[in-house]
């Protein structure tokens, strides 16, 4: 299979005809789910499809080493690759690779405004014009309505479109009665499109809780297989 026919048979064409056209340059989403049920490989995954497209990415990590995100990026480009017998996979592995940039920050200290002037000295002086940025592991508080503005504006001066994890965790209940998670209530007028993964007996649901204006929430033809974590079709 060539890289154009990955991308169009691709599952986050359905993803992305679920929220309206997928999300666009300027606006926020969040992919919300209890620890460790697969919100970072869909994160990657949604990187991985802009970078089969030769599109830059952005991916920030709060995690503790590099190496984690490296290996969801590795692994899941295996398993593409595998799955789909696709041609020229050093060619196109190098251009993934180059593509991308994997920034690491610490949550303790720094400020909204200071991962944006690095965002932006990469994009504007650095020549790395990114389409995307993914942030995983970053801890919301009711605190953050100014930081998200912060990043909103920046989305929007620069039309990128980003992808935030959210961990939902703590006492109940987890989500208000839009199903929009509760630490995230405060702000959700700030965020485009929502989405809640929820594990079931045998497999993970992905529902849209928002979607622009629509407090609708949504069941995706997808799923996640709870293995591998990978997005498919449902059937």
């Amino acid at each position: 299979m060539v890289k154009q026919e990955l991308v169009q048979r691709s599952p986050v064409r359905i993803f992305e005809q679920s929220i309206h056209g997928g999300l666009k340059g300027g606006e926020l989403g969040i992919i919300a789910a209890p620890s460790g049920i697969g919100k970072t490989s869909v994160l990657v995954q949604l990187a991985l499809d802009k970078l089969l497209q030769s599109k830059k990415v952005i991916h920030i990590s709060y995690t503790k080493h590099n190496d984690y995100v490296l290996a969801w990026y590795e692994n899941i480009f295996d398993e593409f690759t595998r799955k789909k017998n696709l041609e020229n996979i050093a060619d196109v592995k190098n251009d993934v690779v180059k593509n991308r940039v994997l920034m690491k920050f610490s949550q303790e200290g720094l400020s909204g405004e200071q991962i944006c002037r690095s965002v932006r000295s990469l994009i504007l002086e650095g020549g790395f014009h990114a389409e995307a940025l993914i942030v995983d592991g970053y801890e919301f508080t009711p605190q953050d309505r100014d930081r998200l503005i912060k990043v909103r504006e920046l989305a929007r001066d620069l039309q990128l479109s980003v992808w935030y994890s959210c961990a939902v965790q703590g006492k109940e209940p987890l989500y208000d009665s839009r199903n929009i998670p509760v630490i995230l209530t405060d702000a959700a007028d700030l965020l485009d499109v929502i989405i809640i993964l929820e594990p079931k007996t045998d497999h993970i649901a992905l529902t849209v809780s928002k979607d622009r204006n629509a407090f609708n929430p949504e069941h995706m033809a997808l799923r996640l297989d709870p293995k591998t974590l990978l997005i498919l079709e449902e059937t």
